[in-house]
């Protein structure tokens, strides 16, 4: 049995899972955090599946060296690849972003039209599509891959006039297709909310799966009585790991957590 004062494990392909981070810190703040950032392997969009599989393993095994009692998998790619596939072989609750945010855009949309921005990998695997569809068959789902965005965001360009003109041409062919609810289908995209809800329009309503995992996340942690009971000091509350570049991890992280990740460590992910 998991100890509920043990840490949640998170992990993404690099920065962008720090906003489902961010979501859980805000809704959960006495629990404990250990985040592992897959910074030598990034971006996970245009890798195959099996790839990411093998990927998503690696980490799992290294989140479980540090005793968490649950995993999130903060990253659209590797839900849509892998969530499947590992569930049955962990005995701790472990949640992908998909499923809550899907439900948020199902339940918002007004006119039944929805799209979904993702990297190639989440876009292709059609999961959004699907899982909509099983909430709601009459809906029309238009996904449409954005594979620079995840590169501009992890260089830091999130106010440019290059990040603009780049989500400018993706985000067109959906303005074309009418919809009313833009579901931002990989972690790394909140932290281009501005930008993309600037694009897109007021009449467009932008889902954020992060703060929608974090509030799921909470209920599974409460049904399995989960939920932490004892204060930590700040020192010892959360800890980020990643495989590559920790230094500009920590740097970048900074603006998304001010104050929060006081030193990342660099493991070698290929070792488990």
């Amino acid at each position: 049995m998991a100890d509920r004062n043990s840490p949640i494990g998170i992990f993404d392909s690099g920065v962008g899972g720090l906003t489902v981070a961010r979501e859980i810190m805000r809704q959960m703040p006495d629990e404990r955090i250990v985040y592992f950032g897959d910074t030598a392997r990034v971006p996970y969009g245009s890798k195959s599946c099996s790839t990411v599989v093998r990927f998503t393993r690696q980490i799992i095994r290294f989140l479980m060296t540090q005793d968490v009692k649950a995993i999130v998998i903060a990253c659209n790619t590797a839900t849509a690849c892998a969530l499947e596939a590992v569930e049955k072989e962990v005995d701790i609750p472990i949640l992908g972003v998909i499923h809550a945010g899907a439900r948020t855009a199902v339940e918002s949309t007004k006119n039944g039209k929805i799209g979904i921005i993702g990297t190639e990998g989440t876009i292709r695997s059609g999961v959004y599509t699907r899982v909509m569809k099983e909430m709601k068959e009459d809906i029309e789902v238009t996904g449409k891959p954005c594979p620079l965005l995840v590169p501009l965001v992890e260089e830091g360009l999130l106010h440019d006039s290059v990040t603009d003109e780049i989500a400018s041409r993706y985000l067109s062919e959906l303005k074309g297709k009418y919809i009313d609810t833009l579901v931002l289908g990989c972690t790394h995209y909140p932290l281009l909310r501005s930008t993309v809800g600037r694009l897109m329009g007021p009449e467009v309503t932008l889902v954020n799966p992060a703060y929608e995992t974090a509030l799921e996340l909470k209920q599974v942690l409460e049904e399995n009585d989960l939920l932490c009971v004892q204060k930590s000091s700040d020192l010892e509350k959360y800890h980020f790991y990643v495989s590559d570049l920790a230094e500009k991890f920590t740097s970048f992280a900074a603006s998304i957590l001010p104050g929060q990740v006081k030193e990342t460590k660099q493991i070698n992910i290929e070792e488990y």
